[in-house]
């Protein structure tokens, strides 16, 4: 490939590369996947642990640590380029396959998702970084789109696989040697064959060199400083509960029902196959904008959620699930595009990184109060309460969101902040 193609934006153009990104993101799903069936029914049938707040503590500690190295992800992808991080997040997922399959106790699980965590924070966002530098701003919500689509399409195989293997066997140590087979190939991939991208992002910024920020401004901008980017990362912050739902409540109360752990694995599936729809929900957010999949996504994941405690059997619990995994397919990527579009190149992946740091964040708040929730109520009120905090983050985005896309948005950002010099001290 000459110079110049390398140095051309569009997924055509570099058809191989974004491929192999492709591939690694389904690898990440993969990952955190092989968790979502076996790993709660794990603690409460093998390791003994009685405490729903307890079982959520692994979603806790992966979720904050995801959320604070999604911020230093983008800056550190900026800095260092794509690549060496990427590496370094497969290099922290190598041990994780042991742990799940020698832990004593459920404090190993949780020390494991911290790994996790950094694992998952570190490869999709230089996972949906190198798509966006490689596909250039007239296929940005196409490549987010794929990103998720493939990277969730992955979720759901990893929870379904790994669920019929510990139907078939047991619930360890089988199917955590398919775990281990998808990180040591991505690992390989990652060293041996992905290229460096950062050079894209910064040759679309050469002719804006004076809309640079420095991080506190990027921070500041992408949480409170700008009404519309805050409507995404509140909206991103509360759909992850509905993620997080799935991977803590929704096993152990469909168990509590009586349906067998292949089942289980079924119905979790069904809810992240559906994300699979994001190479069509983000290409369309292309053509119609951003806002209208997202407003439709919060209320669709919200009914699919709350319908799923009014129904008793297998067939509406896969459909109900599938509702709820639509609406997540027409919100997830297009909420991510929104920073996207409303920052520069050289400040985009930082920008992102703050956003992604709040969205899984989610994660964390999420599971204390389902945790919580099904301690100290029902199961049932884990549903109830995700469901309403979908609808009114929803109301939040349809209020205070402004359209971004680029040829036919009504958002303004506000104007930019020179960048003060490295030795200035903060402002107050």
């Amino acid at each position: 490939m000459s110079e110049a193609t390398e140095l051309k934006q569009g997924i055509r153009e570099h058809l191989g590369q974004f491929s192999l990104h492709v591939l690694l993101v389904f690898a990440t799903g993969l990952t955190i996947g092989s968790e979502r069936t076996v790993v709660p029914v794990l603690g409460e049938d093998v390791l003994g642990v009685e405490s729903f707040l307890v079982i959520g503590s692994f979603v806790v500690s992966f979720g904050f640590v995801k959320a604070l190295l999604n911020l230093y992800a983008g800056k550190w992808g900026e800095e260092y380029g794509r690549k060496p991080v990427l590496v370094l997040g497969w290099i922290t997922a190598l041990p994780i396959p042991v742990i799940l399959i020698f832990a004593p106790s459920w404090s190993w699980i949780t020390v494991g998702n911290v790994l996790l965590g950094i694992n998952q924070a570190l490869t999709w966002s230089m996972a949906i970084n190198a798509k966006i530098d490689l596909a250039g701003p007239d296929q940005r919500g196409l490549a987010v789109g794929i990103d998720e689509a493939f990277g969730y399409t992955g979720v759901a195989a990893g929870a379904w696989i790994t669920g019929v293997i510990a139907g078939q066997t047991s619930l360890r140590p089988e199917p955590f040697y398919f775990l281990a087979v998808v990180v040591v190939l991505a690992f390989l991939i990652s060293v041996f064959l992905i290229k460096e991208t950062v050079q894209l992002a910064q040759l679309e910024a050469d002719d804006h060199r004076d809309a640079n920020l420095p991080f506190d401004e990027v921070l500041k901008r992408a949480t409170y400083g700008d009404r519309t980017l805050f409507a995404a990362a509140q909206a991103g912050h509360i759909e992850n509960f509905v993620d997080t739902l799935f991977w803590i409540a929704v096993p152990l109360y469909l168990t509590s029902q009586g349906l067998a752990i292949e089942a289980v694995g079924v119905v979790v599936g069904v809810h992240s196959a559906m994300y699979f729809l994001q190479i069509g929900t983000g290409g369309l957010a292309d053509r119609i904008g951003r806002r209208p999949p997202v407003v439709a996504g919060m209320f669709l994941a919200g009914a699919g959620v709350l319908g799923m405690v009014f129904v008793e059997s297998y067939l509406p619990w896969v459909l109900l699930s599938g509702l709820s995994g639509l609406g997540m397919a027409l919100l997830y990527p297009n909420l991510m595009t929104v920073p996207s579009d409303a920052a520069h190149p050289t400040w985009r992946s930082a920008g992102m990184g703050v956003y992604r740091m709040w969205r899984d964040a989610g994660y964390g708040v999420g599971a204390i109060l389902i945790g919580l929730s099904m301690e100290f109520a029902s199961a049932e009120a884990a549903f109830y309460m995700t469901a309403t905090l979908m609808f009114l983050s929803g109301a939040v985005v349809y209020v205070w969101m402004e359209e971004t896309h680029p040829e036919f948005g009504t958002h303004e950002p506000p104007a930019p902040t020179p960048e003060a010099p490295h030795s200035a001290a903060p402002e107050d």
